[in-house]
């Protein structure tokens, strides 16, 4: 019933929706003028585009699953061509940028622009969910737009920022955000059922804030460079006191069931339609042969929850086979093959996740076992597997009785690489839900080992490690476009 209202309301508010799928809560306002319409309307637009920037056909969560290795095509189906030949060019996956900026950003910007201080709760959440985007781009393109980004209506043409000293930023602007908000005075308007992530619940803000702080360090961990660094801001984070998450991070306006463009953004997208047919993303859409083979191995029961098990058993079909002619494809027709599954398509009216809390345990683990961070890593580990169980509907004690099995990668003191154990649980803890997590990790550490690459392609030994610049950059803003690195072999700063 509370998610009917709340999206009742925001249907009042924006009058007949225009266009269709992701583009059906834009607020379309000046940015430049934001105090036309209020900060309680413009949150959860803005986080809505989040989710879509997240979820949504051809974004960062099926780019995950594609260059990881989790998703294949199923016979008769050419939906992932680029995919498997690994076509980066300036098309490919160009929404992930144009979205961001265009709408998830635009929006946040809003937000942090206000000025009146009874909207101080709302510039902080602006200024979380800014950083929040700008480490994704980063993470994908390197250098990109970031102190004139958000003003093209004044500045059509932003310079490109250096990528590591963006990252930088994000902390202070993350560690700003939540100044705001501890030092809020009482006439402070505090954000309500407007707010599709928490509610309004300020403290879990700041955890929040606090937890993209760790995925920026993290990520940073392999550089002995910024050891110090990163020592200093973990303090700083326990310091504040708050913690991390405590619980997986969705956003949800309020998903109605059987509405069109109203559905959960995934489910729509790449499940069924608001009829309750099922779509041809969803047939297309399949796990791969190795990631079957790899958790049928290692007797992991989340693989009847990440993928569908068909009455004839689990079935993967290798990247690439299906762009080629095979005598054997009748064999992955869609009812043979793993689909995605219960675990992940849970309903149409669930939560769009955007951040999981296996990934805050794994990077705490990883911090603690790097040396960077105090802690238990052995525990921190545990909980990392045991909320991937959880999220997906098995019980702890299924976590418990899978990690205890003296297997390398899996049991913790089986495990001689202890970062390597990490980063491929966090591959199989992200596999479907926050995939592009695993991705950067891979550029990163080159975990999980072993990982194949499409059938046929022979032009690289391995999969890309950045996206290009998308083609409305060069056409709009092309004196600022830095020279496109290569899409296989210069990685971003993180990972050199």
């Amino acid at each position: 019933m509370k998610n009917t209202i709340k999206f009742a309301i925001m249907l009042m508010v924006f009058g007949l929706l225009v266009g269709c799928g992701e583009d059906y809560l834009d607020v379309n306002t000046d940015p430049n003028n934001p105090t036309t319409v209020t900060p309680a309307l413009i949150l959860p637009v803005a986080q809505y585009y989040t989710a879509s920037v997240e979820q949504y056909d051809r974004r960062l969560n099926m780019l995950g699953n594609m260059m990881m290795y989790n998703w294949s095509q199923s016979d008769g189906f050419s939906w992932y061509t680029d995919e498997t030949k690994y076509n980066v060019t300036s098309s490919f996956y160009q929404y992930v940028f144009n979205r961001t900026y265009d709408y998830a950003l635009k929006q946040y910007n809003l937000l942090d622009n206000f000025t009146d201080t009874k909207y101080v709760y709302y510039k902080a959440i602006g200024k979380i969910m800014k950083a929040f985007h700008f480490q994704l781009m980063v993470d994908c393109y390197g250098d990109v737009p970031y102190t004139e980004a958000l003003g093209r209506s004044i500045n059509p043409t932003p310079k490109y920022d250096d990528a590591q000293t963006i990252y930088d930023d994000l902390i202070v602007q993350l560690t700003a955000a939540i100044d705001l908000i501890k030092n809020a005075d009482d006439l402070a308007e505090e954000p309500g059922t407007d707010d599709a992530m928490f509610g309004g619940d300020m403290k879990e803000w700041i955890k929040f804030a606090n937890t993209v702080k760790l995925r920026i360090l993290t990520r940073e961990s392999s550089m002995s460079s910024k050891a110090s660094y990163i020592q200093t801001e973990l303090a700083a984070i326990a310091a504040e006191g708050s913690g991390y998450i405590t619980t997986d991070i969705g956003v949800n306006p309020g998903f109605i069931d059987g509405e069109k463009d109203k559905m959960n953004i995934m489910w729509e997208s790449l499940g069924w339609d608001y009829t309750g047919a099922v779509s041809m993303n969803y047939k297309a859409t399949c796990a791969t042969d190795y990631i079957i083979n790899y958790l049928t191995n290692t007797n992991d029961p989340r693989i009847d929850y990440i993928y569908e098990k068909p009455a004839t058993g689990h079935l993967g079909v290798p990247q690439g086979l299906l762009d080629y002619d095979t005598p054997v494809a009748d064999v992955y027709m869609p009812e043979f093959v793993s689909n995605m599954g219960p675990g992940i398509m849970k309903s149409s009216t669930m939560d769009a996740i955007i951040m999981t809390l296996a990934e805050s345990y794994f990077n705490q683990a990883e911090l603690v076992s790097r040396g960077l961070a105090t802690g238990d890593g052995e525990v921190l580990y545990k909980s990392g597997v045991t909320a991937s169980f959880e999220y997906l509907g098995l019980t702890a004690a299924k976590a418990t009785t899978y990690y205890t099995q003296p297997k390398d990668l899996v049991n913790w003191n089986n495990s001689t690489n202890k970062i390597q154990a990490i980063i491929t649980q966090k591959w199989i803890a992200t596999n479907g839900i926050t995939a592009e997590q695993s991705w950067f990790d891979y550029s990163r550490t080159g975990y999980p080992s072993g990982l194949p690459v499409p059938m046929f392609f022979t032009a690289h030994p391995d999969r890309p490690v950045r996206l290009f610049y998308p083609a409305g950059e060069y056409s709009s803003n092309g004196d600022n476009v830095p020279t496109q690195p290569d899409a296989f072999t210069e990685k971003i700063f993180w990972a050199k």
